[in-house]
């Protein structure tokens, strides 16, 4: 094993696993979360680090377990019609409704916005996101070139300066931490734990997981124990480079508010803390770097979005989708980040725990001997949970739905009330699987 696969290979796999997560809109949510949890900094990290961390990485360590080639056939393992609804849903968030219009939000928060006037008014985000979006439909038609350049070149430089303004907050604090806002003056570790939500990046591991597993096996990895223990260790790396830069990064976010006060969005606080450190110059070089790495990120976002659309439209061109993808993200994305982030909450709430259950499900897989009824049973009872989740999320709150669950369900008020529904909806799936086969035993069985 050791012969065939070198350790260079695995760091190189780990770097560029890091690479894929870490996203500039990555950059804002530890920081707005420092924040926010203030003296309670060190919990709400903790539970950032769960969603934002160790579930994306287990997310591509389930794609080499399962053997899949992409979400789609993995998704089958419940039911084809589900798979073609959560794979569509789950590119949709991923790409024109949330992560790519967070693109151009965040490139203009951080590299425009500081330097125009209070009273700019909406004008300049619409001729930014205008010009930003339209590259980014240009560079989509041959990306290959562009994320490959701009992706050497700038992550180094990137990571460069992120690691000298973070070992610069921690060596002279901005300020001391101040009391936690209303949000995270109690149970902060869950609070944080649902933030990590809104970097999609267990979302995304559906779709870069098969990136990686793939590279593995080109390397030369044949049997799913070799490429399990590649893909562990890769991940291993890419933990760490995360948490680092996460942690260093709430810590900096919550130094700040006493000097700064409290901002709207973590796009504001990055930017706040380089003038404060920097200057101008800091503000501008941090501005163009995040605003060639979220082009890099768009361009990625709306070439995978596109592929998998034209796939299940054949008859509608690449071209056409990515034209069409550019302009509806240009679109969201003058709604604003503060706003995007806001919107985006109930629905990454909902969806978000059918992701983790479909992971934890794909380890469990051969336990229950791939059983169609157990993944059905589970996600069900999952997703009626999450859905009240939702639409607490969005500000409809069902009181006498919420005190239904708040009596029979551990955890719902902090919204994690969809675990043990998980478990029960699987062995309720496991026992009609075994009437199913006492019954129907020709009953055709889903894999």
């Amino acid at each position: 094993m050791s012969n065939k696969i070198p350790f260079s290979f695995i760091v190189v796999i780990g770097l560029m696993l890091f690479a894929l997560f870490f996203g500039a809109g990555n950059l804002i949510f530890p920081s707005m979360l420092g924040q926010s949890a203030g003296e309670n900094i060190w919990s709400a990290n903790a539970g950032f680090l769960v969603t934002g961390v160790g579930l994306p990485l287990l997310g591509v360590l389930a794609f080499g377990f399962s053997g899949k080639d992409d979400l789609q056939s993995l998704a089958s393992r419940v039911h084809p019609l589900f798979a073609i609804v959560f794979t569509t849903v789950l590119y949709l968030a991923i790409g024109p409704l949330f992560a790519i219009p967070r693109t151009g939000s965040v490139s203009f928060e951080i590299g425009v916005k500081p330097f125009l006037s209070e009273n700019s008014g909406p004008l300049p985000l619409l001729i930014f996101t205008v010009i930003f979006f339209t590259i980014t439909f240009l560079f989509s038609l041959n990306p290959a070139k562009i994320v490959e350049i701009v992706g050497r070149i700038l992550t180094p430089i990137k990571l460069g300066f992120i690691g000298i303004l973070v070992v610069v907050a921690f060596v002279n604090p901005i300020g001391k931490f101040q009391a936690p806002s209303e949000h995270y003056a109690v149970q902060p570790f869950f609070n944080g734990f649902k933030e990590g939500y809104l970097t999609m990046d267990t979302l995304a591991s559906f779709v870069f997981g098969i990136i990686i597993i793939n590279a593995i096996k080109e390397k030369g990895a044949k049997t799913k124990k070799e490429i399990m223990i590649v893909c562990g260790k890769a991940t291993a790396i890419a933990a760490v480079i995360l948490a680092t830069i996460y942690t260093s990064l709430s810590y900096m976010g919550a130094s700040s508010v006493e000097k700064l006060g409290r901002l709207d969005n973590g796009g504001a606080v990055l930017a706040k803390v380089s003038d404060y450190y920097f200057g101008s110059y800091g503000g501008v070089l941090l501005g163009l770097m995040m605003i060639v790495a979220c082009l890099t990120t768009s361009v990625g976002l709306v070439t995978a979005c596109s592929s998998y659309f034209h796939v299940l439209f054949p008859k509608v061109s690449y071209k056409t989708f990515a034209i069409s993808l550019s302009i509806f993200s240009a679109i969201v994305a003058n709604i604003g980040l503060t706003q995007l982030i806001a919107i985006s909450v109930p629905v990454l709430t909902a969806i978000y725990p059918l992701a983790i259950v479909l992971i934890f499900l794909t380890f469990f897989h051969s336990l229950f001997k791939g059983k169609a009824e157990v993944y059905q049973g589970s996600l069900l009872l999952t997703f009626i949970i999450s859905f009240f989740d939702g639409l607490n999320g969005a500000g409809i709150h069902l009181s006498s739905i919420n005190n239904f669950f708040n009596a029979i369900l551990p955890m719902y008020e902090v919204g994690l009330g969809w675990i043990i529904p998980a478990i029960v909806g699987g062995f309720i799936g496991y026992g009609s699987s075994l009437l199913r086969v006492k019954f129907i035993p020709n009953h055709p069985k889903l894999d």
